[in-house]
């Protein structure tokens, strides 16, 4: 048996062992039409977010609980599965989600993701202490690209505002660290300025690096400095100074044309400051060209780079090909339930002797058939309104439901309006009424004499009787005023 495992472990090859297989191109093979109302996602700390955990607990923090079932999908990746598409447009629509207090990166499922996929999120961004001369929009958004790409302006200057900051919508690449501030120089050399950021919504980070995908204990950029630092300072104490990489070499076309720090990595930002796509079509462009023509096109590049020197909304839109961003109005967009109550008064004391007293009926006739608090609810009396013969009630009166009857009690404000705290009454009779009236039945009914002579008919004697009903023990206060009928 050995011998025969020896020959088949021999007769194996690396070849065999790494030859890749293709799956079927059959429609039951693939599941793109179930993937259609789901989302995929990605936790930044594994080392913080159980993943298990987070299958389980998402539902109940997005309020779907069975309507929405997750798998994992990787160690770091999961997906999500909804019923219809207006939930799961309302959880894209929250902006950034958290578990466990560290950020998650959501997007909706595609059947070809592009190479950045799960690497951005839209975050809401505060901008704090704006220079008063470069408060609009173009000054505005130029400042939000320091941190990430600007989808979306909300500024209205027609109107007054009460907020110190002014809000704009980033794509963050969460590779990246988050800016707490930033210094700017003003032109003209009228000083500098320092621009605060603050990200809504974002929770934990690293203390040392600000970054979302780990702790501040487990830091490895910290560490990667230090090493970083320890080689510069030796390599400067030896007097050997550090060559830099050219990014623009003598067989580059653009050799001559473009200089290097026109197309690195801006330091600020760190997003290249010319798009590969944009720096590949300079190439054909003179590529395409022989003498004075090509000469005369390499002028049209470096006159219009020069151009666009001083014009950020240009760098973003034709040089980094990123769309303009939005202008909206709207202070609050997408920032979740905003609560003001300080306009929200009771409109008059009309409204507030009815809510306290509880006899609306007057009110009613004269404005119509209900009354309406400040927040638009319906304030309806149940009894009231029942028209005779179709009431389910004795004696054509149910003093539960009537609005003419006072109770007791206290008003309590909810989130719909205003409502009554009703103090209910316990009617059953203590255990010691209860046992001295059943033994009085008993008695009774054993010491009854029947007298067949002298009455033509039974009676029952008193302590035999039925407890008084409701109707019975009801007081005069409580009955409706002869008010005639309602006219509803």
């Amino acid at each position: 048996m050995s011998s025969s495992i020896d020959r088949a472990l021999l007769a194996l090859s690396l070849d065999e062992q790494n030859k890749s297989f293709n799956m079927p191109d059959l429609p039951e093979y693939c599941s793109s039409e179930n993937n259609v109302l789901s989302i995929i996602g990605r936790v930044l700390n594994p080392s913080s977010q159980n993943r298990a955990n987070l299958i389980l607990d998402m539902p109940r923090k997005w309020r779907l609980y069975d309507r929405v079932r997750g798998i994992a999908l990787s160690p770091e990746k999961f997906q999500f599965f909804f019923k219809n598409e207006q939930d799961l447009e309302a959880i894209l629509e929250k902006g950034v989600h958290t578990y466990n207090e560290w950020t998650l990166v959501i997007e909706r499922w595609v059947e070809h993701p592009p190479p950045d996929y799960l690497q951005h999120i839209l975050v809401w961004v505060q901008l704090r202490n704006i220079p008063v001369n470069h408060y609009n929009v173009p000054a505005i958004t130029w400042l939000g690209e320091l941190v990430g790409q600007v989808k979306e302006v909300v500024l209205d200057t027609s109107k007054s505002q009460k907020q110190d900051f002014v809000r704009v919508k980033l794509k963050f690449d969460v590779s990246k660290l988050l800016q707490r501030s930033k210094v700017v120089n003003l032109p003209k050399k009228a000083g500098a300025f320092t621009i605060l950021f603050d990200f809504e919504r974002v929770q934990k980070r690293c203390f040392a690096c600000q970054r979302l995908t780990h702790d501040h204990l487990a830091c490895p950029m910290a560490l990667k400095r230090n090493q970083m630092k320890e080689e510069e300072d030796k390599l400067h104490r030896l007097g050997v100074e550090i060559p830099k990489k050219k990014l623009i070499v003598e067989s580059d076309p653009l050799f001559g044309v473009v200089e290097d720090h026109q197309i690195e990595i801006c330091s600020i930002t760190g997003k290249p400051k010319i798009d590969k796509t944009v720096v590949e079509g300079m190439r054909q462009y003179l590529l395409m060209a022989e003498g004075a023509e090509r000469l005369a096109r390499a002028y049209r590049i470096r006159s219009s780079l020069e151009a666009l020197k001083n014009d950020p909304l240009g760098q973003k839109t034709m040089l980094r090909l990123e769309s303009a961003p939005l202008v909206s109005t709207d202070l609050n967009k997408e920032k979740g339930i905003v609560f003001n109550y300080g306009d929200k008064a009771v409109s008059s004391d009309k409204e507030l002797k009815a809510l306290k007293s509880g006899n609306v009926l007057g009110d009613v006739r004269a404005g119509g058939s209900s009354i309406k608090t400040h927040d638009g609810v319906s304030l309806r009396p149940k009894g009231v309104f029942k028209r005779l013969g179709t009431s389910k009630v004795k004696d054509g009166y149910d003093s539960q439901s009537s609005s003419t009857v006072q109770r007791t009690g206290i008003f309590q404000a909810i989130l719909s309006g205003t409502t009554l705290i009703k103090n209910y009454k316990r009617s059953r009779p203590s255990k010691n009424q209860r046992k001295n009236l059943v033994s009085r039945i008993n008695a009774g009914s054993e010491n009854k004499v029947e007298d067949m002579e002298g009455m033509s008919s039974k009676r029952k004697r008193v302590d035999e009787a039925d407890p008084p009903s409701k109707v019975a023990r009801r007081t005069n206060n409580e009955m409706v005023r002869n008010e005639g009928l309602s006219n509803v």
